[in-house]
Order: C-alpha cells, then structure tokens, then sequence
C-alpha cells in the first residue's frame, strides 16, 4: 500500500493525507482536514468535535459512537458509510454529499445543512430537531422516524424518498413531499394536531 500511518492528535493540520487504518478511540478534537481521504477505517469511539473538513471524501468508514458535535464539512462527500449513534449536533455541513450510507440514530440536533443530498440512504431515527435546512435533497433510500421537531426547512426534498413515522411533523412546512407521502404520513399528522380519526 505505501500509505504512512498518519496519527490523529487534538488540533491537527492535515492536507492531502490518506487514512485507511482504525482510527476507533482516536482524539481530534478542532482538528482541520483538507483534500483527506478516509478509506474503510473504523471510527468507534472517535471524538473529533468542532473538527473541521473541506474537500474530503470518506468512502466505506463504519463504527459506532462517533462525536463529531459542531463540526463543520465542506466540498465532502461520504460513501457507503455505515455508522451508528453519531453525534453530529450544531454541525455545520455545506455542499455535503451522503451515497449509499446506513446511518443509525444520527444526532443533528440544531446542525445547519446548506446543500445537502442523500441519495440511496438508510436513516434510522435521525435527530434533525431545531435543525436549519436549506436546499436539502432525500433521493432513494429511507428515512424512519425521524424528528423534525422545530426545524426550520427551506427547499427540501423528501418527495424521491421513503419517509415513515416521522415526528415534530409541523417542523416539516417548507418541505417538498410526493402525494403519495401525504397519504403515508396522514397518521403522523392526525397525531400531532390530535385529530380523533373514526371509520
């Protein structure tokens, strides 16, 4: 492989840098990636808040518990990641690409996503409670009960995606959503602005 083990350390500078190796209980904390590449590693127990990546491609990276709380992404683009409890809370991410990932209890807690696309995508229970969301793409994949409870949502798609079960269902307005959806989600809806439904 020829690739020099590049060791992560709290406030690092890396450009061009390639990572294939466990970067599981690593610490990088204001850490800054430029042109980085990610390939395969495991990122259990990583704690990288307030981190931040531009033009970095992560491609099959996967673990559990990653903190990654008020990070911020740019020019990015992650592929078939496969991650679990991510704490991306007060993130900021702009022109961030995600393709064919599986991302379990995603934590986007008041994160803003500026250019965002998920395409082919499995999100299960992702947190986007109070989170901004402008010109925000879901094509392909899954979307399971999410929370969009206060966000405020501007030009995003849902229409291409499979959403079920979402909750805080007003933060939705702004949201672009198939009229088949309209009919899967009448339930989410009767429940939020407690409608008594009768046959």
């Amino acid at each position: 492989m020829g690739h020099h083990v590049v060791m992560l350390t709290p406030d690092g500078d890396y450009d061009g840098d390639t990572f294939g190796d466990d970067l599981s209980e690593a610490r990088a904390a204001n850490a800054r990636f430029l042109d980085c590449t990610f390939e395969g590693c495991g990122l259990t127990g990583l704690s990288a808040p307030r981190a931040r990546f531009s033009d970095c491609r992560l491609e099959g990276v996967h673990g559990a518990g990653t903190d990654l709380a008020e990070t911020s992404w740019q020019d990015c683009t992650i592929r078939g990641a496969r991650l679990g409890a991510v704490q991306l809370y007060g993130a900021e991410l702009r022109r961030v690409r995600f393709e064919g990932c599986k991302i379990e209890f995603l934590n986007a807690r008041g994160a803003r996503l500026t250019d965002v696309e998920f395409v082919d995508c499995q999100l299960v229970e992702p947190d986007f409670a109070e989170a901004t969301m402008t010109r925000v793409r879901f094509e392909g994949g899954r979307v399971v009960t999410p929370d969009f409870g206060r966000a405020r949502l501007k030009d995003v798609d849902l229409s291409a995606s499979l959403v079920t079960a979402p909750r805080g269902v007003s933060g939705l307005a702004g949201a672009r959503i198939s009229r088949l959806q309209l009919i899967d989600l009448a339930e989410a809806f009767a429940v939020e602005l407690d409608l008594t439904v009768v046959d």
